[in-house]
């Protein structure tokens, strides 16, 4: 199969000002590409600052009690939220990973993305394929919604050609995406999941977006997004992660609440998290406070319910025969 022709595309070029969003909805993205091409894009595009705080599952009821005074549950969370599995590319001596780790002011990641439980997936199943990025203090995250058969050859040397026609911006991505797997020579590095839960901000803070994500966990091999493999806490299940994504600042009721609750504002990466917690990498500081690497080097109380267990480091990639069940990662 033909892979995508590897055209120079440079994400940097793209407005990158505090607030700037080249494509501010799904709508105005299908609408702006349809106005140049007649073709309908897939590609969806938010520009945005991320803040993210550890959160004692303790606490978990009044922040959610106090968020939903501000805000509205999000469409697609549900009855109690959604899991998310996700498999991170990175280079054989993870160069993405590095980039994060050494705060370069301009870094990607590129990742597959499903929304479901593991039971619900097929190769016709629609999955994303995002590149996250970081220019200064905005986070961008581009993404187009593919079958899972077509994502893992885009994201592969056998490479993926559409079979219509795609829109201009659609193109550029897919392109962007087949020069980073062929000349960076990207693979599957980790698999990450854990439940969300998530709110919208409403009227003065329509561009708010806080997400609350439960029972980190992880693997560092066979990465199909169905798989039975076992999948290790890469956060004790004690703690969670809240994430603020806002369009330009803040608001101050949500500087208040954390203070009010003494959240701190950590730097902690679901990637770099999972990375060092199977030894692929030498943990940072700048990722888990001490507090968290204590937990991971030393074990929880307990296996976590769904069958996953705390990374060993005292094992080859912190593997060993520990139980698990099929689904276990997105449960």
């Amino acid at each position: 199969m033909r892979r995508l022709s590897r055209r120079a595309v440079d994400p940097r070029a793209r407005p990158s000002a505090a607030g700037s969003d080249p494509v501010s909805s799904t709508a105005s993205s299908s609408t702006a590409s349809s106005a140049r091409t007649d073709t309908a894009s897939r590609l969806h595009a938010f520009n945005r600052f991320e803040i993210k705080y550890l959160v004692p599952e303790d606490q978990a009821d009044e922040l959610r009690a106090e968020l939903r005074r501000h805000m509205d549950d999000d469409a697609h969370s549900g009855d109690g939220g959604y899991p998310i599995t996700s498999v991170y590319y990175d280079t054989e001596h993870l160069k993405f990973y590095w980039e994060k780790i050494e705060g370069l002011k301009f870094r990607r990641k590129l990742r597959v993305r499903h929304y479901g439980t593991a039971d619900d997936l097929t190769p016709e199943s629609n999955v994303f394929v995002e590149i996250k990025q970081r220019v200064n203090r905005v986070t961008q995250k581009r993404r187009v919604s593919l079958p899972y058969r077509d994502a893992l050859r885009l994201c592969s040397p056998e490479g993926y050609e559409p079979a219509g026609e795609v829109s201009t911006r659609e193109r550029a991505f897919l392109d962007e995406v087949s020069t980073l797997v062929g000349e960076l020579g990207l693979r599957p590095t980790v698999t990450t999941g854990y439940h969300r839960e998530a709110w919208v901000g409403r009227e003065a803070d329509l561009g708010l977006r806080v997400t609350l994500d439960h029972r980190l966990r992880g693997r560092d091999r066979d990465f199909h997004l169905s798989s039975e493999s076992v999948n290790r806490l890469t956060l004790p299940p004690r703690l969670s992660v809240l994430e603020v994504k806002a369009n330009e600042r803040v608001p101050a009721w949500v500087t208040d609440v954390t203070a009010r609750m003494s959240l701190d504002v950590v730097r902690i990466s679901k990637y770099c998290q999972c990375v060092q917690a199977f030894g692929l990498a030498p943990r940072s500081i700048m990722h888990a406070p001490d507090e968290v690497d204590a937990i991971l080097r030393d074990g929880p109380d307990a296996v976590d319910g769904a069958g996953v267990v705390p990374a060993d480091p005292t094992t080859p990639n912190g593997v060993d025969d520990a139980p698990t069940r099929k689904g276990a990662l997105t449960r």
